[in-house]
């Protein structure tokens, strides 16, 4: 065995042996952790429908995706009224756009955006208001009709916009 190979193999003997204690990383899921000890309860009101063209069983499966989620990821006691966090907002875009033009001037694609306005309130720390709009979209193929596609869209893009609502708020990320 060389002189090099020799001190190699010690240098790795002395590294493998050292103490890993000094360094211990933490992940949590969902961001900073909520402090139940200080929040308790959230009121989440109505998301109405704001925008130009309007699919009323959107703000159902909206809201029903958001109270849902909160009420899965967190302890937090949904009320009517007073609370330690607040969420409101609105529907202000619900649209369609024409994608991936083919050689004819046709639209192979039609994208179906929706922008969702929400101002989250804590009552209990200054400065982790939010006044936001998030916005999320699905591309069809545009030989379907939209009346066809829209409640599974609708519902996709609902659940997107539920996880990036929830990460700037509750999940603090």
């Amino acid at each position: 065995m060389t002189l090099m190979k020799k001190y190699l193999l010690i240098l790795a003997v002395i590294v493998a042996s050292l103490p890993l204690g000094g360094c211990k990383p933490s992940f949590t899921l969902n961001g900073a952790p909520i402090d139940y000890n200080l929040y308790h309860t959230i009121h989440v009101s109505d998301f109405p429908i704001r925008a130009a063209l309007v699919y009323p069983p959107l703000q159902q499966t909206f809201e029903n995706e958001l109270l849902n989620y909160i009420t899965r990821n967190t302890r937090l006691q949904t009320i009517d009224g007073p609370s330690d966090l607040t969420m409101e907002g609105e529907i202000t875009q619900y649209y369609l756009t024409p994608q991936a033009v083919t050689e004819d001037a046709y639209a192979s694609r039609t994208r179906l955006t929706i922008g969702v306005r929400v101002k989250y309130t804590d009552a209990r720390a200054e400065g982790k208001d939010i006044d936001q709009t998030f916005t999320a979209y699905r591309d069809f193929d545009s030989s379907q009709m939209l009346t066809d596609v829209q409640d599974q869209l609708c519902q996709e893009i609902a659940e997107e916009l539920v996880q990036l609502i929830y990460n700037a708020t509750l999940g603090n990320w």
